[in-house]
């Protein structure tokens, strides 16, 4: 156990600023975000404690910086916490992108006649509930939090969304998510029974490998059908476009950047290690799902007509991609999945946002709304291309990489599924290329030379908010090293559970001699 309970603090800190900030009168709008914000940095600043605090060696203990309190002996129900390397940066993803969403939300309510305060209060509610469903190191509480994330994330976009079909998009996303959670609370009572009463993940992981057969089998499906519908994949997918296009830009930045993760993140962290038969007999039919959906998605995005939506489906591809990685068991496409993860947060977060400010100046969302944007808007263009780039995985872009490593891991398992993959690559250049040349290219709409917000470029809170995501994506796109590193050792342990020797191909890093 640590001395400093940092891991403790990562989650509790947030919801005690969750708390201060749903206290303060609505008339005090700036106290509020201003409260809010100094929260998400603290956070920030726990996130960087323990990333500096992590072990990257080889032969350091699976999860890290543990902490256990008891709660309720009789049901082994204990707060207990811990990290990995995959934790880790999903972790540091979710404190870095929560403070740039609230500054990228920060006038979006100045129009509207809703409560700032219970705004921002929401975001530090769901940034708790994220990083304790990373963090838990118990089954039944990471469930508590899984679910209990449904709630804030409903009310952000069902109060706080923009269009008519706000209300319905939240009501959707409440009950796909909730439906998925029921499936997997039979699981965990049947997997708590089964180990004769026992939550902690460490002890389950330890103990012998549950017998294969249905047992394992329908507790698997439980599992994966709400991380799959949480993450989403084909064809648990269709609430995110909804979802995404009723909320606020920067909402919708942390929906698709961080709590859809949490799917993929539950994959490796319960279902490779608790029920490995079983991921092997549904690995061919899950990486099926994946494929179809790196193209379907990939197609509809290509035929969307609004900004939003077009970016939530892109997503629903690049989760394709991530269940390819993931199910191929590959060291190297296991570690490009993790930091796809990661690098999808930055790029797509980024891109919400920029999404986000167009969508604030212009008052609508539909791509033929505009045109020659760029005239009067240059560096909001060029944020908004290199943020479609780096969605699309340009090489020097931090999604790049992740996408590499898929692949090359992918093509080491199965060659004809890897090649159909690649069609995701040829149609995201498509509909990125497409979505940009009709916003800020072309012949330029005369109804923009009537909103004088359309010739305001980035403003220094803008660029400010930007900053650190193009900074992120170049950086790790130039040196993701540190980032594999990291990722590394919590790949080869969870792998080894499903085969026999998980570096069949060069791990990432390495060359062939």
């Amino acid at each position: 156990m640590n001395e400093l309970p940092l891991l403790s603090a990562l989650v509790a800190v947030p919801l005690i600023g969750a708390v201060i900030v749903a206290s303060v009168r609505r008339e005090q709008a700036n106290v509020a975000k201003w409260t809010a914000l100094g929260f998400s940095i603290a956070v920030a600043v726990i996130a960087a404690l323990v990333a500096l605090g992590f072990d990257y060696s080889d032969g350091a203990p699976w999860l890290q910086q543990t902490e256990s309190y008891s709660w309720v002996e009789a049901w082994d129900l204990n707060l207990s916490w811990g990290v990995d390397g995959i934790a880790l940066l999903l972790v540091a993803l979710t404190a870095g992108l929560v403070p740039i969403a609230m500054l990228a939300a920060w006038r979006d309510l100045d129009s509207v006649k809703r409560s700032v305060p219970a705004f921002f209060a929401l975001i530090l509610a769901l940034e708790a509930a994220m990083l304790a469903t990373f963090l838990a190191s118990n089954v039944l509480l990471f469930y508590f939090f899984f679910e209990a994330m449904l709630v804030p994330m409903y009310f952000l976009i069902g109060s706080y969304g923009t269009g008519p079909r706000r209300q319905y998009a939240a009501v959707k996303f409440f009950l796909y998510s909730l439906v998925g959670g029921l499936f997997m609370l039979v699981a965990v009572i049947g997997l708590w029974v089964h180990n004769g009463g026992v939550f902690d993940w460490q002890t389950l992981v330890a103990a012998e490998p549950m017998e294969a057969g249905s047992l394992q089998n329908w507790l698997f499906l439980g599992f994966f059908i709400a991380f799959a519908i949480k993450a989403p994949f084909f064809p648990f997918h269709t609430w995110l476009p909804d979802a995404g296009g009723a909320a606020p830009a920067a909402i919708a930045a942390l929906l698709v950047g961080v709590m859809d993760k949490i799917g993929t993140f539950a994959i490796l962290r319960y279902c490779l290690p608790l029920f490995p038969d079983a991921t092997r007999t549904f690995a061919p039919w899950i990486i099926g799902m994946s494929v179809i959906g790196v193209v379907y998605a990939a197609l509809v995005a290509i035929g969307q007509t609004d900004l939003k939506r077009l970016v939530a489906y892109t997503s629903i591809a690049h989760f394709g991609f991530i269940g390819l990685g993931i199910f191929a068991f590959t060291q190297t496409s296991a570690t490009g999945a993790v930091l796809y993860m990661f690098n999808h947060g930055l790029a797509t977060g980024l891109l919400f946002i920029v999404v986000g400010m167009l969508t604030l100046r212009r008052g609508s969302a539909s791509i033929t709304d505009y045109g020659g944007a760029a005239k009067t808007l240059p560096l909001l263009a060029g944020v908004f291309l290199f943020a479609g780039l780096a969605s699309l995985s340009l090489p020097g872009t931090a999604p790049f990489i992740s996408e590499f490593l898929v692949l090359l891991g992918a093509f080491a398992s199965n060659e004809p599924v890897a090649i159909v993959a690649t069609l995701g690559i040829i149609l995201a250049a498509a509909y990125v290329l497409w979505m940009y040349q009709r916003t800020m290219q072309g012949t330029r709409n005369p109804a923009l030379d009537d909103l004088s917000a359309m010739k305001r470029d980035l403003t220094i809170r803008e660029k400010a908010l930007v900053a650190p995501l193009v900074i992120a994506i170049l950086g790790f796109g130039l040196y993701p090293q540190p980032l594999i590193d990291a990722v590394e050792p919590a790949v080869d342990n969870t792998l080894q559970f499903v085969v026999d020797e998980p570096a069949d191909v060069p791990a990432a890093g390495e060359t062939n001699e």
